[in-house]
């Protein structure tokens, strides 16, 4: 609980934001409308916004139609500058963050749970959608956002704000899948892919007990997973790596965005193992039943996590000195950086500097 608050009864702010205009449009400086503080808001000054695959996919209608002008970015960390009078978790200068959602309808039994993040009337996205009130919503490459007090998470003073705003989204969407089917000790896990979501897998397994492998088309990155912390790393280019790892492993995650071989991955599961996808491929993929009748495998899906995961989530980093390995970089180069993240050209994040915005 706080005390000391700083409220404003000022109307909207314009700010500063890069947007694409269109689909597939290339991202341009611009402005955008940010609404008066409700009772219960905070008013944040952006330091940081991490740039996830997601934003690209939105940004060029790769999952659904978009809502342009688009802002993209939900990996932001920041200051808090104002708060409404209703205001009781923050005060000015707080260290915060925002991720992948602003509201939920907070009444189903999903919010009532803390899940959020599968709100069966659906969660309000924090940029690409449209908030209770009919207005867009719109994200962290921008100077400063308003988001209510519910959905900003408090980030510990043991994590620097750069490395920590990629957490908000890549840190909790392997933290909730990692938690959920319990790695830890004892536990065989394999992360698909070490790009901007898998090497936080890496590191948060690793920090939690698990005997962790890496399965990634090459070898090229070996040494960096060794880095962070794998104990194994096998290129899936190699027809040998499923005949060595059959029925070994107790949980895949998996972070890629394209297609894979399903039945061919789920054949290194043990007897209940889960294949759980976090990626989001644009296209279908397709499966024989008979590589999860046989053995009692789950093939699962995973989001984001909700508030008070994304809370423990941070906690659990700042305890264990986990941040997302970044490359920063200047508002003016998001585009370049949107083509080398379709290039696997990132090691492992872009973070803009919201002070160049």
């Amino acid at each position: 609980m706080t005390t000391e608050n700083r409220t404003s009864t000022a109307g909207p702010t314009t700010v500063t934001a890069w947007a694409a205009p269109s689909a597939k449009a290339p991202l341009e400086r611009t402005t955008v409308e940010r609404r008066a503080l409700r009772p219960t808001d905070v008013r944040i000054e952006i330091k940081y916004a991490g740039i996830c695959h997601s934003d690209i996919h939105q940004a060029r209608d790769g999952w659904s139609e978009g809502i342009f002008p688009m802002v993209p970015g939900h990996e932001i960390a920041g200051v808090v500058t104002e708060t409404g009078p209703e205001v009781t978790r923050f005060a000015v200068g707080d260290r915060v963050g925002v991720g992948c959602m602003v509201d939920s309808c907070r009444t189903c039994d999903n919010c009532r749970a803390g899940l959020e993040q599968y709100c069966f009337r659906g969660n309000i996205q924090t940029y690409n959608d449209r908030d209770k009130n009919g207005d867009r919503t719109y994200g962290g490459y921008s100077t400063h956002i308003v988001v209510d007090e519910a959905f900003t998470l408090r980030i510990p003073d043991g994590l620097s704000l750069d490395v920590a705003a990629p957490l908000l989204c890549a840190g909790i969407t392997l933290y909730s899948p990692l938690a959920h089917w319990g790695a830890g000790p004892g536990k065989k896990v394999a992360v698909v892919g070490l790009g901007g979501l898998g090497h936080m897998g890496v590191k948060i397994a690793h920090a939690m007990g698990a005997e962790v492998t890496v399965l990634s088309q090459s070898l090229r990155k070996k040494d960096d997973g060794l880095r962070l912390g794998a104990d194994h790393y096998y290129a899936t280019s190699d027809e040998a790596t499923f005949e060595q790892l059959a029925g070994s492993l107790d949980l895949i995650v998996s972070t890629v965005s394209a297609p894979l071989p399903l039945d061919k991955y789920l054949s290194l599961l043990k007897t209940d193992g889960a294949f759980v996808n976090v990626g989001a491929p644009e296209e279908p993929v397709s499966l024989n039943l008979f590589s999860v009748i046989a053995g009692r495998k789950s093939l699962a899906g995973s989001g984001i996590g909700g508030i008070r995961e994304t809370q423990e989530m941070l906690d659990f980093c700042a305890e264990h000195g986990l941040g997302a390995e970044i490359e920063l970089i200047r508002a003016d180069q998001i585009n370049e950086a949107y083509e080398r993240v379709l290039g696997s050209d990132v090691r492992y994040r872009f973070v803009i500097d919201a002070a160049t915005i």
